[in-house]
């Protein structure tokens, strides 16, 4: 069964960084490969009160999408020999404050969405 878990969040003043993690397990083979097929990895995040939204997504079309709010500030990367997804915030505001959740999908998740319980960040003086 393939688990997915993020660390990184905390408490942060306005204007500092944060670098997010996401990890998987459980995949299938092993890894997460990006040189075969249709994958796609995303950072989405749950504002208070508010609905989930996507924040970043890095996926098998070339595809690299950031939310408007997230462009020029957030990076999407990976490092696929670690299974690990990573979202560098910088500059960051109390609009920020959300829960941050990962999403995997590819062969290794036999196609299916993987999400992750979430991280809290929270940005605040």
């Amino acid at each position: 069964q393939v688990q997915v878990d993020e660390f990184g969040g905390g408490l942060v003043q306005p204007g500092g960084s944060l670098r997010l993690s996401c990890t998987a397990t459980g995949l299938i083979g092993g890894r997460f490969n990006m040189t075969k097929s249709t994958w796609s990895m995303g950072w989405h995040r749950q504002p208070p009160g508010k609905q989930r939204e996507l924040v970043a997504l890095l996926d098998s079309d070339g595809g690299l999408k950031y939310s408007g709010s997230a462009e020029g500030r957030f990076t999407i990367s990976a490092d696929n020999a670690k299974n690990t997804v990573y979202l560098q915030m910088n500059r960051l505001t109390s609009e920020d404050t959300a829960v941050y959740y990962c999403k995997l999908n590819g062969p290794a998740t036999g196609f299916l969405d993987s999400w992750g319980r979430g991280t809290l960040v929270t940005v605040a003086s």
